[in-house]
């Protein structure tokens, strides 16, 4: 019986592939174990170094909804202070707008403007 698949362009055999496994595992154990003894996992150690800053609270480095659209708002700055302007909340003053811009549209239309 033969583990090896044999096709045009190389082959596979499981038994191989278990040997080099082996050994990569034999030589990644090897390099762990040459690490820093003095290393503790529940200490200071484990916090990011940020060349002496104190490391900010997780709300701070959080990234918003508001903030992925930081480019598009900045780019239309002027656009959105006249409809921040222009917005009141109130739905009477939306219902005016719809009604002034319906009108213009209409005279546009049966006017032949």
């Amino acid at each position: 019986m033969s583990f090896t698949l044999t096709t045009p362009s190389g082959f596979w055999n499981p038994l191989l592939w278990l040997v080099f496994l082996a050994l990569f595992g034999i030589i990644a154990y090897l390099i762990y174990s040459q690490g820093n003894p003095s290393y503790k996992k529940d200490t200071e150690q484990i916090k990011p170094y940020l060349s002496g800053n104190p490391e900010p609270t997780k709300e701070k480095i959080q990234v918003k909804a508001g903030d992925i659209y930081w480019g598009f708002i900045e780019a239309l700055k002027g656009y959105y202070k006249v409809l921040q302007a222009i917005h009141t909340g109130d739905m009477r003053d939306y219902i005016l707008w719809y009604l002034g811009v319906g009108a213009i549209i209409t005279f546009i239309l049966i006017g032949g403007v």
